[in-house]
């Protein structure tokens, strides 16, 4: 019987060379992801003062869910972010979708189409914040005249009562930020599907056209379905990004409580109310509504590879 193969040794060699090259990135990892995530793990874990198991923030008489009671806290006395969070993603990652999907179309026919995606792309290179002061100017109100708000200032020229967009309640607020970000994201979006749309090959169109095919129908059924899996990575990215919204809603909900999502109720917990256990299990929550979604795009990489 043949001896078993037995790699060079120069192969050998090569293997544990790849190693040293990522021991950098592996000790980077542990320090910054993997240990602030085990971090907030225990300290999610733990009551307010962060002296004993949640345990002890119990009270008698009422339902206590042991060490995992930050987490009955974040599901009882921090509601209205997870409905703000789903409201924020049921109205922009479908609009962002949509928009830039037609947008890339549009632009796809005209000559200008570089200057056409220049500006609609522009909002991107402004931070959140930045834009949020932006905005913040468009939608400022007064209760007296004159209105320096754009906005306000526009209705008020038509003889149409101004508006406290940011102040005036919570679902108009958060509705307002929402267009912020729509403003912002939509960029994004149109530049992701409009590489794929120039991916699409022309014979198949040119074949639909000669089958007598309509735009609409050639749009539906032979576009839309090639550039799916792309779409799909818009939408999931985008689910990504909604999750995790910080600064627009900081910057312009100017701290009411109505408006707050998880990553700002987060960080009002921590460092103004000083309630460590409660913004931990908000961090760690906010961690498991985001890794599913991150599992899915990798997924869909990996098989788009293997077709490669």
């Amino acid at each position: 019987m043949a001896d078993e193969y037995q790699p060079p040794a120069i192969m050998k060699l090569a293997g544990r060379q790849a190693w040293y090259y990522l021991l950098p990135a592996i000790f980077v990892l542990l320090i910054y992801v993997v240990y602030p995530s085990v971090r907030t793990l225990y300290l999610s874990l733990r009551t307010d003062d962060l002296t004993a198991w949640a345990t002890a923030a119990c009270v008698e008489g009422q339902p206590c869910w042991g060490i995992l009671q930050n987490y009955q806290k974040a599901f009882t006395e921090a509601t209205v972010v997870f409905r703000n969070n789903a409201m924020w993603i049921a109205l922009m990652v479908p609009f962002v979708t949509a928009a830039g999907l037609g947008i890339a179309v549009l632009v796809d026919r005209v000559s200008y189409e570089s200057l056409a995606k220049a500006v609609i792309f522009l909002p991107m290179a402004i931070s959140f914040v930045g834009a949020s002061v932006i905005w913040g100017l468009v939608y400022h109100w007064r209760s007296e005249p004159p209105q320096i708000g754009l906005l306000n200032a526009i209705l008020n020229g038509v003889g149409v009562q101004p508006v406290p967009w940011t102040t005036g309640g919570a679902i108009t607020a958060t509705l307002a930020m929402i267009v912020v970000g729509i403003w912002m994201w939509t960029g994004f979006s149109m530049t992701i599907l409009s590489a794929a749309l120039k991916g699409v090959p022309q014979e198949l169109i040119e074949s639909a056209r000669v089958a007598g095919a309509t735009e609409f129908q050639i749009f539906w059924q032979v576009t839309v379905p090639i550039i799916l899996p792309t779409i799909v990575v818009v939408l999931t990215t985008m689910t990504i990004n909604v999750l995790k919204i910080f600064d627009i809603v900081f910057v312009l909900g100017k701290g009411q409580p109505g408006t707050q999502v998880i990553a700002t109720r987060m960080y009002i917990e921590q460092f103004n109310q000083n309630n460590t256990g409660l913004s931990s299990a908000l961090a760690i929550l906010l961690i498991l509504a985001v890794l599913p979604i991150g599992w899915v795009n990798v997924r869909r990489f990996r098989e788009q590879e293997k077709i490669r």
